[in-house]
């Protein structure tokens, strides 16, 4: 689209900057959104990560606290450092099966021999994964008492 000088209207100009649609091989968005995607798991997988260590040390932080007030200190909570472990090594996981599914991806985009249109199982198994956590973790926060 470009602005013509006569009008304030936009037309329709030569499609110049864009590659043929007949060859998505030869197209760099391609690669590009693929890149994104990629980057995208590996954001998952540090944030993954991230909230593992936190959840690994809130039963510190909380015992710390109990401290300072003057109380006794807390007992440690039995599932706080294996729940984060297993968060962390979640994120690990992950980011090295992103890493070997877009070199993967990759390979076969430049031979030409790219399957489009099927559903990331990544994905589906990280989501059940995470529902299942989320699930036991509900379950967990339920019958625990807060003291």
């Amino acid at each position: 689209m470009v602005l013509s000088s006569n009008s304030s209207r936009w037309e329709k100009g030569p499609a110049t900057t864009h590659m043929p649609a007949d060859d998505p091989a030869r197209d760099p968005r391609v690669y590009l959104a693929a890149e994104r995607t990629f980057l995208a798991w590996i954001r998952t997988g540090l944030a993954l990560m991230a909230f593992g260590f936190v959840v690994a040390r809130f039963g510190l932080f909380l015992r710390e606290l109990e401290s300072a007030r003057g109380g006794a200190p807390a007992a440690p909570s039995v599932l706080s450092l294996p729940l984060g472990v297993g968060l962390v090594l979640l994120g690990v996981l992950l980011n090295i099966i992103a890493s070997w599914h877009h070199v993967r991806y990759v390979q076969q985009f430049s031979e030409g021999v790219l399957i489009v249109g099927r559903p990331s199982r990544l994905a589906i198994v990280l989501a059940l994964v995470l529902a299942g956590a989320g699930l036991a973790l509900a379950v967990y926060l339920a019958f625990t008492s807060v003291r």
